[in-house]
């Protein structure tokens, strides 16, 4: 693989360590040690992908994420340390990939950057199937187009690649672990906020009223179903 992945974290043994990895397995690696250098960089190198640590001095790593969001789509994996729960839980609603708690295995790493990388990938190619038409809910999977009400709704990637999977499976419950495998294409240890934070925006995009929702229905105690 030839991606190029810029690498952002203030702590030495661990850019040493993860660009030895990324760079065995093909990767190009940009190395940022703080907020600012993050932001610059990935506005000037273009990378394919991002991991940024959330504890960065200059400017966090929350905030650097927001400005590099605001000019580009590049996918993101955050790096948290344990019990920043709710930094984890704004960097994904923030439009995030996925995050990574510290400690981890470099392996794990490389695995989950494959994993957001091939999904990227698919994600940028139109989806086949038919367009679905629900009620004032229209799915173009050719276009990745959704409009509510004929307005047009934007949605990250993964927000769509989790619409259209529910959607192309309707009245079919799946688990957060199932969803996990199916969307973003890897099995995942740990919690599932991930699933739950985008199925909340999901929600909030295409919803009239999202606390009582219309087509996204959680069955408690399981996941998500799609109703038609």
């Amino acid at each position: 693989m030839d991606a190029k992945i810029l690498l952002v974290d203030d702590e030495p043994m661990v850019t040493d360590v993860m660009e030895r990895y990324l760079r065995r397995e093909g990767f190009q690696v940009l190395l940022a040690a703080d907020g600012e250098a993050a932001v610059a960089t990935a506005q000037e190198s273009a990378p394919d992908l991002i991991l940024l640590d959330l504890m960065l001095p200059k400017i966090d790593g929350l905030t650097a994420f927001r400005q590099i969001r605001s000019h580009s789509s590049v996918p993101v994996i955050i790096l948290t340390a344990k019990g920043e729960e709710t930094d984890r839980i704004v960097g994904l609603e923030t439009g995030a990939d996925d995050y990574i708690a510290k400690p981890f295995s470099p392996r794990e790493v490389v695995a989950r950057v494959k994993a957001v990388l091939r999904r990227a990938g698919r994600s940028a190619a139109p989806t086949s199937g038919d367009s679905i038409h629900l009620d004032q809910l229209l799915i173009n999977p050719r276009t990745r187009d959704v409009h509510v009400d004929r307005r047009k709704v934007e949605l990250t990637a993964k927000e769509f690649d989790l619409l259209w999977f529910l959607a192309s499976n309707p009245g079919d419950v799946f688990t957060r672990a199932q969803l996990l495998d199916q969307v973003w294409d890897y099995q995942y240890a740990g919690d599932a906020s991930t699933v739950t934070v985008h199925i909340r925006r999901l929600r909030i995009k295409i919803e009239a009223d999202p606390d009582h929702p219309r087509y996204i229905k959680t069955v408690w105690g399981v996941g998500y179903k799609f109703v038609p």
